[in-house]
This record gives C-alpha cells, structure tokens and sequence, in this order.
C-alpha cells in the first residue's frame, strides 16, 4: 500500500537511496533496518555503524543518500560531533537527509555548534510513518535546492544565484529559504553591494531576523560597528534565543572594544547552547583579558571536555586553560596541561606556543633563569620561521617583557600592530600588554605610529595602480607583501594590482598568474571566508580566461 503524508507532500521513494544506520545499541540499528525495509529500501543499500568513529569511517568510504544517527553513542564522538566532522570534511553534500534521533527532549542534550544543524530530529520510539513523512519533505524540499546546490559543487556562484532567482519565481513555499541562500551565497562571493540590496529589500517588506543579522555582517564587515550593533540589538530584543546574532553581537563589541559587554554577549549564548566548543574557548579568552581568571578557568575547562572527541578541537583552550590555571596560582596543574598539549596536538607552531606559555609559568614561580632561557629559544625559534601567527606572538612578547627583553618586545607588537592595522580587538590587546609592562602612553604612540605606517603602505600600490602606474604599484605592493607578509589586506591588494596590469597588458603573463594565485592562497589560509577573496578569484579568472 502506498503512503500519502497528510500534508500531500509527495510519496517518498526509498528504493534507489542510499542509508546510514549509526547507533550504539545493536538492537536499535535493527529496528531502523527493518523500518527501512518496511518502507521499500534495497537492504544491500542499507550500512550500519556501532559508534561515532566508525561512522565517521563509513562516511569518509562511502556517499550516503541518507543518515539516521543517533545523539547518544556513548563513549567517543556523540552523534553532533559526527555530524560536525562529516560536514568540516565535506563527507557528506547538501543532498544528503541527515537526521538526529535522541530519546532527550531538551534542548540541551541536542545543542552544539549551530553551523552543522541536522535536517531534522525525530524523538524515539520512531514509527515506519514518522519517517516516511519525515524524509518525504525533506527529500521534496532538497529536490527544490538541486540545481542550486550543483551549481554550488561546481564552484559556479552566479549561476547558482540565478538558479535561485529562477526558483524564486515559481516556488514560493521555499521563497525564504532560497532568499537566505541567495544572500549566504551573495555574501560569500564578495558581492556586499548586492547582498545589502536584497537584506534591505526584505526588511522592507517585513521583519526577518536572519536578513538583520546579514545586514548587521556587512555593516561589520565595512568597519560600521555602531550601526552592527543597533541592528543586532534590534534583533536580540525580538528574538532573544537566537544564537547567530549573539556571536556576532559579541564579535563586534569586542571590536569596539567593550569587553565586558562582549563577555556578556557570548554568557547570554552559551546558557541558550552549552555545548558549543568554540563558544566556550571564546567566553574563556574574553574573560583572561578581563582579568577573570575563575571564570577562565571554567569557560577554557569546559571547551576541553566538549572537544575531547571533537574535530573542532583547538589547542587554544588547552593553552589558554594553562593560562588560567597559573593565573589561579596552580602552576603545576598549568604544566601538566602543557604536557598534554604536547602529546595531543602534532603541530610545530602549537608546541611553540605552549613553549612561550611555559615561559611565563615559569617566570610567574619565581624561576626567572628557565623563563629566561624558554625565551631566548622563543626568539631564535620566531626568527627561523619568519612569522608567526598572532596569538603567539602576543604571548611571545608577554614573556619578553617578562624576563627584561624590552626593544625584542615592542618590536614583535609593532609587527603584529603592521600586520594587522585594522584590527581592532588585535590592537587593544596589543595596548593591553604594553600597559601591563608600564608602556601605557609610550605603547599607544608606538602603535598609532605603527598603524598609520602600514595602512600607507598597503594602499600606495592601489593608488598608483589608480594612475594607471601598474608595474610602479607592483613594486610597492611586493615590497609591502615582505614588510608585512601575514597582512591580508596587503595580499588582496597584491592580487588587485596584477590583475590590473593583466587587464592592461592585454596578456596572461605566467608568471605573474602564478604570483597573484599565490598571494590568494596566502590570504585564504591566514584569513578563511574574507569576501575579497572570491572577488579577486572571479576577476583573475575571468582575465586569464579571457586571454
């Protein structure tokens, strides 16, 4: 007998799709079989995983049309933290129906990290109806999103655009939907001119939480963050549960330099989602600089503990757990967490960085000659690399100033202040150091200098691209790139510059292809998901294209 949802969703054919089981218990992977089979699926085309790892396993092996995974899989991975791996791999597509089965129903015991949302929940018992209901919309509604979505794999962002504008006009029972994916997809081209237009259009027509915190986004993203915040206040004031416009209001404050407020911000999120591993690390580090070590403590403990098992899993709690943990006059306990970073994270830069962590341990018990000598290895360590991340190298000055090595430390900052001159929460910090070495007002000179220093260099290659003098601002701009190689507004404008020549030229020349590609790639890896990225790849693309 067929089956017809009340709703006259179409009837789902579970023949031709593929389906993973994962769930612990041996007995409730085979009643989700045999429901499957029940509803007509091929039993060749049904896998089952035992626990998190070996989904995980099954996932990376295999595309699945479909996965039932259960919340709780007792020890290792629970069933948000596959679902997170799956997606930071990309083991599975939007095509994919994932499904989160729990028996909890509260919210706690299914919160985590609101980017990798299942498709649904469904609360056991699950019936053969339930899930054919279930998976008859979500089915009918990714069957609406294909295009799009393949647009999308295939790198073609305008195209999966007019796919959606196309969709827009025929669907309406998916029109919010696709007008949030045309602006997500608007948003990652570059396109904020665009984007803006169409939040705005929204707003126009009626209050949409999700379209004021894309306009609040671009208002950041443009250096307003007086108008970021009155849109996300606005925003919380109506939908006071909603996380995205927490993590962003507590980005922007701490751009503003309100760090209490910050704090507040990301407290108020993580009662709303306990569960999040990154929020948690973030609650920790706002509260260090606030001198609120306790709470440190707790936050950077916390995000240990979630992502023992979890790919998003950062060395930073563990370093910043070590932090706290001296700060709270627990200095043996602090290195035992450096030992353990040690053993756990197979990354040089991170062992430098618990390195320059011991340093300050050390020189806060007393031991200045151990706290001294981690230092000298520090600077010759940071002067083979060349560069240095940022959270190391503040940390790195910290124990220099620690142990007397004063010109090594302003040096360091006056980098980091170069390499980033725009950077508003990095600057406050930066002054926050100097201040805690009785440099207040010589730091704040320092860094001042510093930045109006490196916003003229990085825009002198714009500027005499302007004037039509290509290989002058080339020039510029390269030597801008070696003064500040971790400055990404340098590395874009690097990119802007040869691609101008380019267009000028009338010529692909390889190697300076080769040169902007290469400046791209560098900004992508020190600053993931910058808007100007993909509009400069558009741009060089269609010019090397072109030729």
């Amino acid at each position: 007998m067929s089956f017809q949802p009340a709703d006259n969703t179409p009837e789902a054919d579970f023949s031709t799709r593929s389906f993973l089981i994962v769930d612990d218990f041996q007995g409730m992977r085979t009643i989700l079989r045999d429901i499957l089979r029940n509803c007509g699926a091929n039993a060749k085309n049904i896998a089952t995983a035992g626990n998190g790892s070996e989904a995980v396993a099954q996932l990376a092996a295999t595309p699945f049309d479909v996965v039932l995974c259960d919340f709780n899989l007792g020890k290792g991975k629970n069933g948000q933290q596959v679902l997170e791996e799956a997606k930071v791999r990309q083991l599975v597509g939007p095509a994919c129906a994932w499904i989160m089965v729990t028996a909890e129903k509260t919210s706690d015991a299914v919160s985590g990290a609101a980017e990798y949302q299942p498709d649904a929940y469904l609360l056991k018992p699950i019936t053969e109806a339930m899930l054919r209901q279930r998976l008859a919309r979500i089915w009918t509604k990714k069957e609406a999103f294909a295009d799009i979505d393949r647009a999308v794999r295939q790198g073609d962002v305008a195209a999966a655009v007019a796919r959606c504008d196309e969709r827009l006009r025929i669907d309406k029972a998916n029109a919010a939907e696709l007008l949030r994916t045309k602006c997500d997809l608007l948003l990652s081209s570059g396109d904020l001119a665009r984007a803006k237009q169409t939040f705005e259009s929204i707003l126009a027509q009626r209050d949409v939480p999700w379209a004021k915190v894309g306009l609040a986004r671009i208002h950041m993203q443009n250096g307003d963050y007086a108008a970021a915040r009155a849109m996300l206040e606005e925003t919380l004031a109506v939908n006071a549960a909603y996380l995205e416009a927490h993590d962003l209001m507590a980005k922007t404050l701490q751009a503003m330099g309100d760090l209490e407020a910050a704090s507040a911000a990301i407290e108020r999120a993580v009662r709303i989602s306990p569960n999040s591993v990154a929020r948690q690390k973030n609650l920790g580090e706002v509260a260090m600089r606030l001198g609120k070590s306790d709470a440190a403590e707790r936050a950077f403990r916390r995000s240990v503990t979630l992502g023992e098992h979890s790919i998003l899993k950062t060395a930073d709690a563990y370093l910043g757990l070590a932090k706290a943990c001296a700060a709270n006059d627990r200095p043996d306990e602090a290195l035992r967490v450096l030992d353990q970073v040690d053993k756990t994270f197979d990354d040089e830069s991170v062992r430098t960085h618990s390195l320059a962590v011991e340093g300050m341990v050390h020189q806060q018990t007393g031991n200045a000659i151990k706290a001294k000598e981690i230092a000298d290895r520090l600077t010759q360590k940071t002067a083979a690399a060349g560069q240095v991340d940022a959270a190391l190298a503040l940390d790195t000055a910290r124990l220099l100033f620690a142990t007397g090595a004063r010109d090594a430390a302003v040096e360091l900052l006056q980098s980091e202040v170069r390499n980033a001159p725009e950077n508003a929460a990095l600057l406050g910090e930066v002054k926050d150091i100097f201040s805690a070495a009785a440099m207040a007002d010589e730091g704040a000179a320092l860094v001042e200098a510093s930045r109006k220093a490196a916003m003229e260099q990085m825009n002198r290659g714009v500027l005499l691209a302007r004037e039509g003098r290509h290989d002058e601002a080339i020039v510029a701009m390269r030597a801008a790139r070696e003064a500040m190689p971790r400055n990404v507004r340098v590395l874009f404008n690097l990119t802007h510059v040869i691609i101008g020549k380019l267009q000028q030229a009338g010529g692909a020349d390889p190697r300076l292809v080769e040169e902007a590609r290469g400046s791209l790639a560098a900004a992508h890896a020190l600053s993931p998901g910058e808007v100007r990225h993909a509009t400069l790849k558009a741009a060089l693309d269609a010019v090397v294209g072109a030729r």
